[in-house]
């Protein structure tokens, strides 16, 4: 196995010797299934048990885009991987520890990931010749010994839950369905997970029908004590908590984290929140999430289609609120001629973008980074917004509070850009103190403006600071005015085709978006000091990128290499003092979940030979795939050097 072990002890037992219990630093667990085997549940559980416990973790579920592949198909195959430690990490993993298998497709689908020596858990019960037909395989892999690299471990899961729901009266099929708690049973033995909270949650789940909760149960207890009772597992593990700052903790995912920071920036704003949005993958749960919260004076508009989602969102805007649609790829590419109203109008509109994998329908439960020119440039005309992107599931949070606070201030649509992997991957999030948040006044206009006396109100006259046009709530006594997407003549706002007034009108529009103030950006550089120059290689990100690029980072400093790292929130405007960190570096590299887009707008601004590495697998990249590029970079950079 990969990961350290860090001591060994035995256990006595009455008066017999347990188990012995290996204490390791960190371990990635993958549980795999047919779709239809509850995998992310049973994921999500032991994930929820082990921030319960107190470790660092991060999650990848992996799952079909069909609604419901065929059973025991390498299509249908769903997972969901774990990491936790003692420490601060930064990615899901690369490689699992422990592989959980429920037929012959899991196995197959996953195998290969698995390194030499990892523990295999397969449930016996279903390779069937069949079953193994149906995915290619010609012997059964469970004796036919392929799997001798390994430590399998091969266990009747649907014969043993049978066994312990035998006095439920339960059928057999319907007995068999909770295999998937005797295996998180099982996995919560070996690495001494509390249970009481999974206990809890079925009983909470299931309290309709509560014989099927304590079925669930059972079925968990039994894996459990199948562990206790068996000689298979002649080892248990601990991994010891994290050493965590102080504060509340909870395990969220990137979703929830921008469903909570939307209704954070409808206080922070004062302002009631609108979304109006289409269900799309994999964005649909922060419209679940948000939907449970109207007591927070958020409402929610499941819309006829994504046109529809984002028009009445902006028309919200219009009427005073907080307006926000939520979307992917192609619903951006629906959205894009009312996100270019928006522009034009002026108006603050938070525009949220879960990214997946394209062209077209294309990957839409897998991860990618490809819309970030779509983001940028996809309207018609000179139509620039701000497009900020958080780089943790946790940073969803921040991310959604600070773009909804440059929407209002600055009066534009904002682009948030997220992505599959942030969207369904949690970790520990420290709940912030709501008293700390910044507060944004939304400054509606009061009384009439026009400078010439006239007791008339000028939409379009600015702030001087920020550009900003004034805010009026529609039926405001003295402020009637119009708007529209026909172009306006500046301050006035009547309809105008004046050459000179449209070119007016768009550099102004430019303008304020290029005068955002964003914060400067940070390099992580150990290296640079007043008599040093540095590391020789900069890798720079955005996005999710972030863990695995940091975590690279991490394997190739300890190897005794010198590579710094930065990673830009803000894509547009970009950090000021961006040119000059990137010509402080004798070679950038700009790993990307696409084909170099963020490569190719660094390059184009500032003149830098910046080197691409891609990758459009609809996974994120590892941490060692990622220390190898480095490597490889490196080692001609030192040479020279």
């Amino acid at each position: 196995m990969t990961t350290s072990d860090t001591s060994v002890e035995a256990r006595d037992s009455g008066g017999e010797q347990g188990p012995q219990v290996v204490q390791r630093d960190r371990v990635v667990i993958r549980f795999a299934g047919d779709s239809g085997d509850g995998m992310q549940l049973t994921g999500d559980r032991f994930t929820s048990e082990t921030a319960n416990f107190g470790n660092d973790l991060s999650t990848l579920p992996n799952f079909p885009a069909e609604i419901r592949a065929p059973a025991g198909t390498l299509p249908g195959v769903s997972s969901f991987q774990l990491h936790f430690a003692n420490y601060d990490i930064l990615t899901p993993g690369d490689r699992p520890d422990v592989l959980v298998a429920m037929n012959p497709a899991a196995l197959k689908a996953n195998i290969a990931d698995l390194p030499p020596g990892g523990v295999l858990i397969v449930n016996t019960d279903e390779f069937t010749k069949r079953n193994l037909t149906k995915v290619g395989y010609e012997t059964n892999p469970l004796e036919d010994g392929s799997l001798d690299s390994y430590a399998t471990h091969g266990v009747a899961m649907a014969t043993l839950t049978r066994g312990a729901l035998a006095e439920t009266g339960l059928s057999k099929k319907d007995a068999e369905r909770a295999k998937n708690m005797f295996a998180l049973g099982l996995l919560s033995w070996m690495y001494h997970r509390p249970s009481e909270s999974t206990e809890r949650f079925l009983r909470e789940k299931f309290a309709k029908r509560p014989e099927i909760a304590e079925a669930n149960i059972l079925a968990f207890r039994a894996g459990h004590a199948y562990g206790e009772t068996t000689e298979a597992f002649a080892v248990t593990y601990e991994v010891a908590p994290a050493a965590l700052d102080p504060g509340t903790y909870r395990q969220i995912t990137g979703n929830t984290a921008l469903a909570y920071g939307i209704i954070a920036a409808g206080r922070t704003t004062g302002l009631p929140v609108f979304l109006g949005t289409y269900p799309i993958t994999p964005a649909s749960d922060i419209l679940h999430e948000l939907s449970r919260h109207k007591s927070f004076g958020v409402t929610t508009f499941q819309a006829e289609d994504e046109i529809s989602g984002v028009g009445a969102a902006l028309g919200a805007s219009f009427g005073g609120a907080l307006g926000v649609t939520t979307t992917s790829g192609p619903g951006v590419a629906l959205k894009a001629e009312t996100v270019g109203l928006a522009v034009a109008l002026e108006l603050p509109l938070l525009v949220i973008d879960v990214q997946r994998g394209g062209p077209s329908t294309g990957l839409p439960t897998k991860t990618e980074q490809a819309d970030l020119l779509q983001a940028l440039h996809g309207r018609n005309g000179e139509a620039p917004l701000p497009v900020i992107a958080p780089s943790t599931p946790g940073d969803c949070f921040s991310a959604a509070v600070e773009a909804a606070a440059i929407a209002v201030r600055y009066r534009t649509p904002v682009m948030l850009l997220s992505d599959g992997a942030l969207a369904n991957g949690s970790e520990p999030w420290k709940v912030p103190d709501a008293e700390s948040l910044p507060t944004v006044d939304p400054g509606f206009a009061t009384a009439p403006n026009a400078p010439d006396g006239s007791g008339e109100f000028w939409p379009y006259l600015r702030d001087p600071e920020t550009l900003a046009r004034p805010w009026a709530i529609p039926g405001t006594p003295g402020l009637e005015h119009r708007v529209g997407g026909l172009e306006k003549a500046d301050g006035r706002g009547s309809i105008s085709y004046d050459p000179d007034n449209h070119d007016r009108m768009v550099r102004l529009r430019a303008a304020k978006i290029d005068g955002i103030e964003v914060p400067d950006l940070v390099v992580d550089d150990p290296d640079a000091g007043p008599d040093s120059p540095g590391a020789p290689l900069l890798v720079i990100g955005w996005g999710s990128t972030y863990g695995p690029i940091n975590a690279a980072a991490r394997r190739v400093r300890k190897l005794g290499h010198r590579v710094a790292t930065a990673h830009l929130r803000h894509l547009n405007p970009m950090p000021a003092n961006l040119g000059e960190v990137l010509s402080r570096y004798r070679t950038v590299l700009c790993p990307e979940m696409n084909l170099g887009q963020l490569a190719m707008l660094l390059r184009a601004r500032h003149l830098v030979d910046v080197k691409s590495y891609t990758k459009v697998a609809g996974l994120p990249f590892g941490a060692e795939e990622l220390q190898d590029v480095f490597l490889d970079h490196l080692t001609g950079l030192e040479a020279h050097t």
